[in-house]
């Protein structure tokens, strides 16, 4: 277990595409995008604070959970080996992987030792960071997502746009026009005479699912948990499809995030109070399902990914965000997810656990708008489930970006100004030229460069005729009349 600290080579966990804002103004203008978004969001949004409302001590239960995965994170290491241990007692076999090349090496050797040309999956956030599918299909090994809502997104030749609900930006009438276009080029065809109703895309779903489930000898699934001290794993879904993942093909080959450690089972009962409440609304999710090493004969390998989460964890200011359990809470309260959806990240992970995340996995250089996907207004530390500050994470990450030149000679002669009193008074009264520049409404509409940068997208408050020191100085001195008296 010698790769922590290593650096991870490459990954996938930022899809190369346009900047946050290009992206971000493009989803704004579609209005069925916003559409979708609003209605979905909004349903969830009141499902969770009904049922969190329900807990009376729903504030101590976040704070447990937090101070869990902070505890995790503290010994990482040791626990790592302990859950390896445990899986191998039981017949398991544990691949380490330093990042997405080397996962993606190891599950298609895996497969391609079955003889297997193709594979069920069940949702993971960690295959897709690493980009799984497209490595088994380079490597003639067709994978089949079968969570609903992958399935319409692959289907669909689409990307995922929510951590929780991938399909969030599509409606009924489009997943029915997906299902009757491709279903039948991969598999059972969709009935000719489908309709728009949620029942009967489910069966349509259900029965084009079947025969995949049916026939495949190898699954591939992720890991929402692992109890370290008796190697159990554990997926939690509301469909059955994992149920079913699990347990029929010979062989199970799960891809975890090495940050997805708890070191109990009584630890773990508080995840799963925290979880379906945070993501899906619920009081417990319908499916649970736990296995812990080889069952039944199955051949089970479980591959430990870093991709860069070591160096997550050697920051004191970013750490935090490997306690993130996927719940999706967080995109569903955010104004700007709401608006843009998860596309316009292009990332892996969308919203504001996105925004903080997948800069620290691959760099602030390779993701350098993200940090300012947001405007800071808290909601998502508030939604968190395991109390993710995640305003004051995109603040650090912020001072860490890459700023033009004029910018940053800008913000040193602001730093040179305010760090002597003189300079700073000096600074204000020659900021009252500012209001030579006039305005409408007391507002500043266009700046020269670099300062053009702010008033494209921001009006300039015109600067007052008196600022405060001088009406300080003006009312509160001896000598002035409107002094008075300054005793006591």
């Amino acid at each position: 277990m010698t790769f922590l600290g290593m650096p991870h080579a490459s990954d996938t966990t930022h899809l190369a595409g346009r900047p946050f804002p290009v992206a971000a103004r493009a989803a704004v203008a579609d209005t069925q995008l916003r559409r979708n978004l609003g209605a979905a969001t909004a349903t969830i949004r009141a499902k969770r604070a009904r049922v969190v409302g329900e807990v009376p001590d729903w504030a101590e239960l976040r704070a447990a959970g937090a101070a869990i995965k902070d505890s995790v994170l503290a010994r990482l290491d040791e626990l790592l080996v302990q859950l390896e241990e445990s899986v191998t007692a039981r017949g398991g076999t544990v691949h380490w992987a330093r990042d997405a090349a080397e996962a993606n090496a190891i599950v298609t050797s895996l497969v391609q030792a079955t003889g297997a040309d193709e594979v069920v999956k069940v949702k993971s956030m960690a295959t897709q960071e690493i980009g799984l599918n497209e490595a088994l299909e380079a490597a003639g090994i067709a994978a089949w997502e079968t969570d609903l809502a992958e399935l319409i997104v692959q289907l669909g030749h689409d990307t995922p746009s929510h951590i929780l609900v991938p399909a969030i930006h599509r409606n009924r009438a489009e997943i029915r026009e997906i299902f009757l276009r491709e279903m039948g080029s991969v598999g059972l065809p969709a009935p000719a005479d489908l309709t728009s109703s949620p029942a009967a895309l489910a069966e349509a779903a259900r029965m084009h699912l079947r025969q995949k489930f049916l026939s495949a000898r190898v699954a591939i699934s992720g890991a929402n948990f692992a109890v370290a001290s008796t190697g159990t794993l554990s997926v939690v879904e509301s469909e059955g499809n994992g149920r079913m993942c699990i347990t029929l093909p010979r062989t199970l080959i799960t891809v975890m995030g090495i940050e997805k450690l708890v070191p109990t089972w009584a630890d773990l009962e508080v995840f799963l109070q925290l979880l379906p409440r945070s993501s899906t609304g619920e009081r417990m999710n319908p499916y649970t399902s736990m296995w812990s090493g080889a069952v039944e004969g199955q051949d089970f390998h479980l591959v430990l990914l870093d991709n860069g989460r070591t160096a997550v964890l050697g920051d004191p200011d970013g750490r935090a965000a490997l306690r993130c359990i996927r719940c999706s809470a967080c995109l569903n309260v955010c104004p700007v997810y709401e608006r843009t959806g998860g596309h316009a990240y292009g990332s892996v992970y969308p919203g504001p656990i996105g925004a903080v995340l997948s800069p620290q996995l691959t760099g602030v250089a390779d993701n350098p708008t993200l940090p300012y996907a947001s405007s800071l207004c808290g909601a998502c530390y508030d939604a968190c489930p395991v109390a993710i500050d995640i305003p004051t994470m995109l603040v650090h990450l912020r001072s860490q970006v890459p700023h033009p030149v004029a910018e940053r000679a800008v913000m040193r002669s602001v730093a040179y100004a305010m760090g002597s009193p003189r300079r700073w008074a000096a600074a204000l009264s020659a900021s009252r030229a500012g209001r030579l520049l006039g305005g409408r409404r007391g507002r500043i509409r266009a700046m020269p460069p670099p300062l053009s940068g702010w008033t494209a997208s921001r009006d300039l408050p015109v600067p007052p005729a008196e600022g405060f020191r001088t009406w300080w100085t003006r009312t509160h001195t001896p000598e002035s009349p409107a002094g008075g008296d300054r005793g006591g």
